[in-house]
């Protein structure tokens, strides 16, 4: 038996979705511990191409339940339609192989209109770049504890009973301090029943079903959204998420104690990218961050914004391992940067005249800093269907092995390619 932690250690869109995607051949449950779908996983599969924004993309594979955890906001009319397409496309042929947790809070149509408008009344400077789906108000309510759930959106006088209170109350802040228009109450409690006729039949007690697959010794995989440098206590604050999204909030937004986790992969791209606001010290503004973007298809899989580009900062990785407690690392996209002459990597910060290798996550601090960089030669050959490592060109190799050298982790894995099969694994975190 053995439960691994998969997290993002940049700004996320790091390929967490093909890395699951991989690893679930290895797992018996594949849990999704926070966040909404605000975020997107990509993954290709033979020809076709899958995007998941709520459903664990573990989904794809026979004989595996993949969960929703209770540390998730679920968009009922997202979830749906995944279901749907999911089936349409000839998945998800068993009902049992997906299951969402009755504690995971229920995004509102009110949740999106608060934080559309709040974002609309922000100055251009001051905007976060939320993705208006309204997972912060999700959370809000949640802390508040005033929040819906699953097992109450499915017993329709509870959740009667919850909507009537809270759209009163949020109709208010709309209407008085937002300058926003009303939600009507029958049109959200008819189409919030309907969505409950469908995910009752999947809902859980997520908890005790963990724990008993846990004391059934089976493999279980923990996946996050984002990256840690969006979590909302440990990221650049405020151009963060609305959840924790380090590997200890596995523990919590799935049910499980810390000693039941045995591995934590950290997935790192092999330059850096960051969507929305907020500081970036290792931006490009030049030809290799257009090269990077063009190459790396960097869009956002949810919003299909472009992503701002730039060079691997270790800096940064260096902290969000530590905040993780990384074991090893998966690395993708070393593909996008073949072409490349030189490859820069940041190795250190100047800040007032000072030169540091400590990552600091106020975004005042970081907005001041600048990059120090080391240059490395590049390599020119395709490497999209290289199987084994000491087959990838030196240089790649060693690129590779700097980023071990300055991270002090080891890198398990190696993405060559948006498709399943163009992986090379070094070692089964699984095994380890």
């Amino acid at each position: 038996m053995s439960n691994l932690v998969l997290v993002g250690t940049q700004w996320g869109d790091e390929g967490k979705g093909k890395i699951v995607d991989i690893l679930t051949e290895s797992a018996d449950i594949v849990v999704r511990f926070q966040g909404g779908n605000n975020a997107g996983h990509t993954l290709v599969v033979g020809d076709e191409k899958f995007v998941f924004h709520l459903i664990p993309s573990g989904i794809l594979h026979d004989g595996k339940v993949s969960v929703i955890g209770n540390g998730v906001v679920v968009d009922p009319a997202v979830l749906i339609e995944e279901i749907d397409s999911l089936k349409a496309r000839g998945y998800l042929k068993e009902d049992a192989a997906f299951a969402v947790s009755a504690g995971a809070h229920v995004i509102m149509p009110y949740h999106k209109a608060v934080d559309k408008a709040r974002e609309e009344l922000r100055s251009p400077e001051n905007k976060i770049g939320t993705t208006q789906r309204g997972i912060g108000p999700a959370y809000e309510d949640k802390a508040n504890r005033q929040g819906i759930r699953i097992e109450d959106l499915i017993d329709p006088e509870a959740f009667k009973e919850k909507l009537t209170r809270n759209l009163k109350e949020r109709n208010l802040y709309l209407t008085k301090v937002l300058n926003a228009e009303p939600l009507d109450f029958d049109s959200i409690y008819a189409d919030y029943t309907k969505y409950a006729e469908t995910i009752k039949k999947f809902t859980i007690d997520s908890q005790n079903f963990i724990a008993d697959k846990i004391n059934e010794n089976k493999n279980i995989l923990l996946e996050g959204a984002q990256g840690a440098l969006l979590d909302i206590d440990h990221g650049t604050y405020p151009y963060v998420t609305s959840s924790n999204t380090v590997a200890s909030n596995a523990c919590t937004g799935a049910g499980i104690g810390p000693k039941d986790i045995n591995y934590v992969l950290g997935i790192v791209k092999a330059y850096t990218t960051r969507v929305g606001g907020g500081p970036f010290v290792s931006e490009l503004s030049d030809d290799d961050g257009k090269y990077m973007q063009r190459v790396g298809a960097e869009f956002g899989a949810t919003t299909g914004r472009e992503r701002r580009c730039g060079w691997l900062d270790t800096v940064q990785l260096k902290y969000t391992a530590a905040i993780n407690g990384l074991d090893g690392l998966a690395l993708t996209k070393l593909d996008v940067l073949s072409g490349m002459k030189k490859i820069k990597v940041c190795t250190a910060y100047k800040y007032k005249g000072e030169l540091t290798t400590r990552f600091n996550a106020s975004a005042k601090v970081l907005a001041d800093c600048t990059p120090v960089y080391e240059e490395v030669d590049g390599f020119d050959e395709d490497i999209s269907q290289v199987k084994e490592f000491d087959k990838l060109p030196e240089n790649a190799k060693l690129y590779i092995k700097r980023i071990e050298e300055l991270l002090g982790v080891e890198v398990v894995m190696v993405s060559v390619g948006p498709k399943r099969s163009q992986i090379i694994t070094l070692k089964d975190p699984f095994s380890l």
